[in-house]
């Protein structure tokens, strides 16, 4: 097979490619592709918009849409599914693989998109997502803990890991001794990259944060002693370990944080301005010398669903 000559096709080994969907901004935003013996699997989608990049990275590569066998969303959140069911409109042999308590919500995307324009607003979720393509019910499977399928001969491994969502499962590589972590490890973004190698920003958004439920799913994880992590947001990172400390210390902090501000008047407001401190004195013991304004404008949308995420745990505690 031909490397691929997409600019938004990246080759990270033998049959493993990222793809920028093109979500927000480049490199915010990753697709997956995995390909052994002539036969394929993408591991999240992105939003409707990035299913033209999906289908041209797989052409790219010499196969036919025929070779796909699946399509696996990490989760229902639609930076990582909202392409799901236009994307399998154009893929014949295609089943979706999904969790167990995701798999409604993309069969009948009504109440999901409803949540999305809840959240967003009406016009931007509209612009950012357009309108989601149930996928039909005989095209669905459903994951469940220590399942494994095959891309060729290549196992996939499920595991469920709820913290972020409750929908959630990651997808172990043998092949490389990675996961595909969706956002259950956090979000790295590499304009954030600092001296000491990338930073974690925690992931909390609306409305399942679950913090001991995270903590299980980071442990296990790393119990299978993982060389990599494939993060949606964005891209492969090595040191797990390392990077897991710096993630859940964070996350700890958040929640003491919020427990502090629970009852104040503005306490969305003043959750924001707390998480971006702690996230800011992070990025600086790093080694971290970008400018504040332009940390906290890359900060601005994970401070905003960050906030929400916490406010709701705080409104269930």
């Amino acid at each position: 097979m031909s490397t691929p000559t997409a600019e938004f096709c990246q080759r990270l080994s033998d049959g493993l490619y990222v793809i920028d969907t093109g979500f927000v901004r480049p490199r915010f935003d990753a697709a997956f592709l995995v390909v052994d013996e002539g036969r394929a699997a993408y591991i999240d989608t992105g939003p409707n918009n990035a299913v033209p990049r999906l289908l041209a990275a797989l052409q790219s590569i010499g196969l036919e849409r025929s070779a796909v066998d699946y399509v696996i969303p990490t989760h229902v959140h639609l930076d990582h599914a909202g392409g799901v069911g236009l994307l399998m409109s154009e893929l014949p042999n295609a089943k979706m693989l999904i969790h167990p308590r995701g798999a409604r919500h993309l069969v009948d995307p009504s109440a999901l998109m409803e949540g999305v324009r809840a959240v967003y607003g009406i016009e931007a979720a509209d612009r950012d997502y357009g309108e989601l393509v149930p996928v039909p019910e005989d095209r669905v499977m459903t994951s469940a803990e220590g399942m494994v399928v095959n891309v060729g001969k290549r196992p996939l491994r499920f595991m469920d890991t709820p913290g972020h969502a409750r929908h959630h499962h990651c997808i172990w590589d043998e092949a490389t001794r990675g996961w595909f972590t969706g956002d259950t490890f956090g979000i790295v973004y590499p304009e954030l990259h600092t001296p000491n190698g990338p930073y974690i920003v925690p992931a909390t958004a609306p409305v399942q944060f679950d913090q001991d439920a995270l903590h299980e799913s980071v442990g296990r994880l790393l119990a299978e002693r993982p060389e990599l992590m494939y993060l949606t947001h964005f891209g492969a990172v090595a040191h797990p370990e390392q990077l897991a400390v710096q993630f859940l210390s964070q996350v700890d902090e958040m929640v003491v944080t919020a427990r502090s501000l629970a009852l104040v008047s503005d306490r969305h407001e003043q959750l924001k301005r707390a998480f971006a401190g702690i996230y800011i004195a992070e990025l600086r013991r790093s080694g971290s010398t970008q400018p504040e304004s332009f940390l906290h404008a890359m900060l601005a949308n994970d401070l905003e669903l960050n906030a929400q995420g916490l406010g709701a745990w705080l409104n269930k505690h």
